[in-house]
């Protein structure tokens, strides 16, 4: 295998609401279902003791969540990996990278990841080389949207030939209203909040 490999698997953008194309929770679900397979099949490899692999949003600003806008889904899976453990270290992508680039001794590629935190509460110093294995789906891989789901008509105006094109708030309006079946919250920005909150003060 080469020292690093860089995978992308799209399906987590969905189709929304969109007629005829599969639920959101299928999309995520296919997406989330390859990775799993991914893994284990590295995890059963002979190329697992040196392995790590990092999972990331790949566009973690464009679609904020209700809790807040600049968090992200970040997952290292390895034998040096703290199992069964949730690292509450503030990183950014760039730590992500930053981290990948002193596993492979290579130099930070601008001042970015030079500055990054590395993820170094993520690991730990005794391996366990134990295998994953996948779990099956708990949803209908193959499930379509309903006629008339909500924001289907919207989703006809929507560009998704391309990733990022349709107008995000809008979209992830679409999605939130598939999934959850209520309105979406506002999103928060809680370090710009913060930021505002002290400059009202001053």
């Amino acid at each position: 295998m080469p020292s690093l490999s860089i995978l992308h698997l799209p399906n987590d953008h969905t189709a929304g609401t969109k007629r005829g194309a599969l639920t959101p929770q299928a999309y995520v679900a296919q997406n989330d279902y390859a990775l799993g397979l991914i893994v284990e099949r590295v995890t059963r490899s002979n190329y697992w003791k040196e392995t790590a692999i990092f999972v990331v949003e790949d566009d973690a600003q464009d679609g904020p969540d209700h809790v807040d806008a600049h968090r992200s889904v970040a997952l290292v899976i390895s034998p040096y990996a703290k199992r069964r453990s949730v690292d509450r270290t503030l990183y950014s992508t760039a730590s992500m990278l930053r981290t990948i680039e002193l596993i492979l001794g290579l130099p930070p590629m601008s001042q970015y990841d030079a500055a990054a935190t590395p993820m170094y509460g993520a690991f730990t110093t005794s391996p366990d080389y134990a295998p994953y294995s996948v779990e099956q789906p708990r949803v209908d891989l193959n499930a379509k949207n309903r006629e008339g789901s909500y924001g289907q008509s919207l989703m006809e105006e929507f560009n998704l030939k391309r990733q990022d094109a349709a107008p995000d708030r809008a979209f992830n309006e679409v999605v939130w209203r598939a999934v959850k079946g209520t309105p979406m919250p506002p999103p928060r920005y809680s370090v710009f909040s913060r930021v505002m909150a002290e400059e009202d003060d001053d």
